[in-house]
């Protein structure tokens, strides 16, 4: 199974995405602009792209999205 190797924050405007996964390299990129559930639903989203290549977007749209709602209740948020 592949791992996430690194995130990289940066503007992603071009892309009109939230985040991108680079499932070869391992590497999540995420746009420096979201934050809060928007920022924790995208990075679940795009590991489980690298852990999941066979997922489809919706089973892996899906997933995130419990996970995050489930972890943000729970009182999970990113501090730095």
């Amino acid at each position: 199974m592949k791992k996430v190797e690194q995130v990289i924050h940066r503007k992603l405007g071009k892309e009109r995405s939230h985040g991108l996964a680079f499932q070869e390299e391992g590497i999540i990129h995420i746009d420096s602009r979201i934050s809060g559930t928007d920022h924790l639903d995208t990075l679940i989203h795009e590991t489980l792209h690298i852990l999941q290549p066979k997922w489809s977007e919706i089973r892996v749209q899906g997933n995130a999205t419990e996970i995050a709602r489930v972890l943000w209740e729970q009182g999970y948020r990113r501090t730095i």
